[in-house]
């Protein structure tokens, strides 16, 4: 069944909320975000800044040691312009050329859903001839942590959160660790495109449209938010420092290896070792993250002989 949410109350943090919507395994969810400082389709002012969240929407049959699992079929901008920072964050350039950098400003992009590419819509002289290709995901979106905690949506941790990673695509299938009953899923945070790292702070930040589909899986513990595309699949950790999220992906991706696919731990450890892909998602917020992947042509050799 498909299910209309036209979100009128955010969340700046994600956690327990009442929830706004009542789903169950199989739906399909139609609805809305608005961008990270809370401008809407309109560009109005409707909720407060800071990554506000539509949601939480509660899935029946969730309850804590399932897993969730989120497809969404599509992540479109609903408004033609979107607003990036202008400047490097200070912690991704060296620490004596944190003085040089400029301050640190708001541009405007426009945004055209038509011909499917981005562009300053000012541009200095230098960016005159600039124009990127759309590449819109969710920088934010994940399920209520446990202990009744509600955490900023500025950061992420085991629950998903504020990962910023450019792969979560419409058609990417993702899954959640469920800490509370419902699973409580949250999403917001918009970027019509980004690179990797998130290095300025923000990616080009826009409101969108949004549909996609919640399944539970009963009784499948699994520890960190993890993925798959048409050629991957991936563990995502987000931890401060970049090490420890590093750590937890890759300890992630070496449990599913040996859940799914019977592997020892030696045997894992092979695989990993010479196949392994990491991307730097996110190196600006309270918590980094680092996504592990694995080819799925690898994988492909394993099921094989299964």
């Amino acid at each position: 069944m498909t299910v209309v949410l036209h979100p009128s109350v955010y969340f700046n943090t994600i956690g327990s909320h009442e929830p706004q919507l009542k789903v169950r395994d199989g739906d399909t969810i139609e609805t809305s975000t608005v961008d990270a400082r809370g401008w809407d389709r309109d560009g109005a002012q409707a909720a407060e800044r800071g990554n506000p969240m539509t949601g939480p929407i509660y899935v029946e049959s969730a309850a804590p040691g399932d897993t969730l699992e989120v497809v969404f079929d599509w992540i479109r901008p609903n408004r033609p312009w979107g607003w990036t920072s202008n400047v490097l964050a200070p912690n991704v350039v060296d620490p004596e050329a944190v003085q040089a950098l400029p301050r640190s400003e708001i541009v405007r992009w426009t945004v055209d859903t038509d011909a499917g590419a981005a562009y300053p819509e000012q541009p200095t002289y230098g960016l005159s001839r600039l124009k990127l290709p759309l590449r819109p995901f969710l920088g934010c979106f994940g399920v209520a942590p446990a202990r009744g905690q509600a955490i900023s949506t500025a950061t992420s941790g085991p629950y998903g959160g504020n990962m910023d990673y450019r792969g979560f695509t419409a058609g990417v299938r993702v899954l959640f660790p469920v800490q509370v009953e419902g699973a409580l899923l949250h999403l917001g945070d918009g970027h019509a495109l980004q690179g990797d790292g998130e290095i300025v702070g923000t990616g080009i930040e826009i409101s969108m449209d949004v549909r996609f589909t919640v399944r539970v899986h009963k009784g499948r513990k699994i520890g960190w938010p993890r993925g798959e595309t048409d050629s991957h699949l991936f563990c995502v950790g987000n931890a401060r420092p970049l090490d420890q999220a590093l750590q937890h992906a890759t300890t992630e991706m070496a449990l599913w290896l040996q859940q799914d696919y019977g592997l020892t731990v030696e045997e894992a450890s092979q695989l990993l070792g010479q196949t392994v892909e990491y991307e730097i998602a996110n190196v600006y917020n309270p918590a980094y993250s680092v996504v592990c992947k694995v080819p799925k042509s690898v994988l492909a050799l394993l099921e094989e002989q299964l």
